[in-house]
């Protein structure tokens, strides 16, 4: 269940290669209705690690909603989106990602992404330049970063376990939009 979605943006829904992908988009008046197709595309791209989701950057996508038509998906098995049982691979990403651009009609785009999912968009972008207008990469990483491999981690071991990484995200990740920090 969704436990947190700013004001004036709702959930919607692409079908990929992998399964059903949520995402997150302005909605009404609030955001001079950010599904108006002049609006430069600008989509954010959560990291990959235990209950990750768009919540990561919902506190940031809506101060640029007036500006730009934002997108803010939950990756395939992540979030509220499709969790197919698979050992995901770094193809599989490369995929989604793709096929999210075209398929929302936000070629060429510019990629906000964090952490290994920055690697991923750097990695797509040198194969598809036409896709991006531009990327901002925040702490972007390597499979392979500092000797280890994240795909052997006990993070993406943990994320892997079917019902673990929906029980991981339904009770740490959606839960911080609800705890009070005193």
């Amino acid at each position: 269940m969704l436990q947190f979605q700013p004001p004036g943006f709702r959930q919607r829904a692409i079908e990929t290669s992998l399964g059903v992908m949520a995402y997150y988009t302005p909605d009404g008046a609030l955001w001079r209705d950010g599904d108006r197709p002049e609006l430069p595309p600008l989509l954010f791209l959560h990291s990959l690690g235990g209950g990750s989701s768009a919540y990561e950057w919902s506190k940031v996508y809506p101060a640029f909603a007036t500006d730009y038509r934002v997108i803010a998906p939950d990756l395939i098995g992540w979030g509220q989106s499709a969790h197919p049982t698979r050992r995901y691979q770094v193809e599989d990403y490369l995929l989604i990602l793709r096929e999210l651009i075209e398929r929302s009609h936000s070629a060429p785009a510019t990629v906000i992404a964090s952490s290994l999912t920055g690697a991923i968009a750097l990695r797509l972008a040198t194969e598809q330049p036409e896709l991006f207008r531009q990327l901002i990469l925040v702490c972007p990483s390597g499979y392979n970063d500092f000797a280890g491999n994240y795909s052997q981690g006990l993070a993406a071991q943990i994320a892997a376990v079917p019902v673990l990484d929906q029980f991981i995200y339904a009770v740490g990740a959606a839960m911080n939009g609800q705890c009070e920090i005193f």
